[in-house]
């Protein structure tokens, strides 16, 4: 089968339909991991418990059966003497019955963590379909499930008979012991032959709880289509995202042209940049770009700069350092700020030289453009300035 088709699920599940499947009750789970550790924690607790286990049980025992005559008649005493002792047989089970409570609500953790759902307790009549459930009889996970209860039925018969092999002259010997200490010695017995059968039980359990993680992981892989679709209804399609880039470009181009006129002066190179200044007279920071653009962009922002009478300055090296390290509303470097003040020096010595006043300035020669900022220099350091080039490439 071909390797791209889309019917088959070889791409893991993505965030999106993990929590999709953890809202709806699905999340992996080990039975096998959770009967363990329960048995486990409840085998070693009798096991370190069982000696003073024995003695509160066995003094309640002798307490509960040794009655006196008024006791016997008078039930008010009796009923009292009975809630003693069911007290004290709770209180000595109490350490056991807790940390096996507290292990069965922790073992969750182990394999998918907790979860409580609302959607796991609503009914889905889809499961009362005969079909499937005969299909499910006969699937791979029905057949992992039977393996795995004749697994635990051979391992643990086989444990088993190990034990009572083990044990089977040390019961004998019980008949022959005092009844306290035979007690002990049976619930020690006992408890040790619990750990060895549930310990046998953790080969199961290490098997099927990494089992379970996989087969969880398999059951909700997606097809390349799926993903696809996915990233659609999340993201957007590509298409439309595409579209409505370029139309906020466009709209960030018009706010761009709609701010030449306000500028002061437009810096060429001299076709293929053009980059427009602005210095608000009174008002604390550097010159800001207003507008700046190559080829086309360049050319409309020259056109609308002489439409508006605003001053076009032929300064090839700042044009490029401008472009190349300002977007715009930035200000201007501040190692640009000597061939800056220039070029406004000569705009205004201009606009006050057109209203009749002083004589015609000179336009300035030789701009003070440090090397390593004119992209065309040999001293260029790319790296240097405030922002990448978004035009890269342009000519010069």
């Amino acid at each position: 089968m071909s390797e791209d088709s889309d019917a088959e699920k070889t791409e893991p599940a993505s965030a999106k339909r993990l929590a999709q499947a953890r809202e709806e009750g699905d999340v992996p789970r080990s039975r096998e991991v959770a009967t363990f550790t329960v048995l486990m924690t409840a085998g070693a607790g009798l096991w370190m418990t069982g000696d003073g286990l024995v003695r509160q049980l066995n003094s309640a025992l002798v307490s509960g059966l040794t009655l006196d005559q008024e006791q016997i008649f008078n039930a008010d005493v009796l009923i009292n003497r009975i809630g003693v002792d069911v007290v004290r047989v709770m209180l000595a089970c109490l350490p056991l019955g807790v940390a096996v409570m507290v292990v069965a609500l922790a073992s969750p953790l182990l394999v998918g963590g907790w979860l409580f759902s609302s959607k796991a307790f609503m009914p889905k009549f889809s499961k009362l379909n005969p079909i499937n459930g005969i299909g499910n009889m006969f699937s791979t996970n029905a057949l992992v499930e039977l393996l795995k209860a004749v697994g635990k039925t051979l391992l643990v018969g086989f444990v088993a008979w190990l034990v009572v092999m083990k044990y089977k002259d040390a019961v004998i010997g019980l008949a022959v012991e005092p009844i306290k200490l035979g007690t002990v010695h049976l619930i020690n017995m006992l408890a040790s032959s619990f750990l060895f059968i549930v310990g046998a039980l953790g080969l199961i359990a290490a098997i099927d709880g990494p089992y379970q993680m996989w087969h969880y992981a398999n059951k909700l892989k997606m097809t390349r289509q799926e993903l696809i679709q996915e990233s659609k209804e999340s993201d957007g399609n590509p298409q439309i995202k595409a579209k409505i880039r370029q139309l906020q470009r466009e709209m960030a181009k018009r706010r761009m042209m709609a701010d030449v006129p306000t500028a002061d002066v437009v810096v060429t190179n001299p076709t293929h940049y053009a980059v427009a200044l602005k210095y608000a007279d009174g008002m604390r920071g550097a010159p800001k770009v207003v507008a700046k653009g190559i080829d086309e962009v360049a050319a409309k922002i020259r056109e609308i700069a002489k439409d508006n009478k605003v001053t076009i300055l032929e300064a090839p090296a700042l044009a490029r350092a401008l472009h190349k390290h300002t977007e715009i509303g930035d200000e201007i470097p501040e190692a640009l700020y000597s061939a800056v003040a220039e070029v406004l020096a000569y705009v205004f010595q201009l606009r006050l030289f057109s209203k009749g006043g002083g004589n015609r300035p000179e336009m300035p020669k030789k701009l003070d453009v440090p090397p390593e900022l004119d992209p065309l220099d040999p001293a260029f350091i790319p790296k240097h300035g405030n922002k990448p080039d978004t035009n890269n490439g342009a000519p010069a």
